[in-house]
């Protein structure tokens, strides 16, 4: 059954759009394991801009659900920046 994240909102438990498989096999899939992410960064790391969006994306999906797919999305942007999300990305189709 489908969640209707803009009637439910989201918690700890809420999938991601899709999820993110790094590079040591790590796979970030709900907004719980994105935040437990973020919390696990150095203050050198978070200071970045890349992460500071992806913190900011998540924080404005978790008030308006709708921003989930641009939250993973910031999310997959810092993990490639940082060199960190497996390649090829599981969604590619080639």
């Amino acid at each position: 059954m489908a969640q209707d994240h803009a009637l439910a909102g989201l918690s700890n438990g809420s999938r991601l759009s899709f999820p993110l498989t790094l590079t040591d096999g790590t796979v970030i899939a709900t907004v719980g394991e994105a935040a437990a992410w973020f919390a696990g960064l150095t203050l050198e790391q978070r200071d970045k801009g890349h992460w500071m969006i992806a913190i900011r994306m998540l924080n404005n999906a978790l008030k308006e659900p709708n921003y989930l797919k641009t939250a993973t999305m910031s999310l997959q942007t810092a993990l490639i920046l940082e060199g960190i999300l497996a390649s090829p990305h599981p969604l590619d189709s080639h």
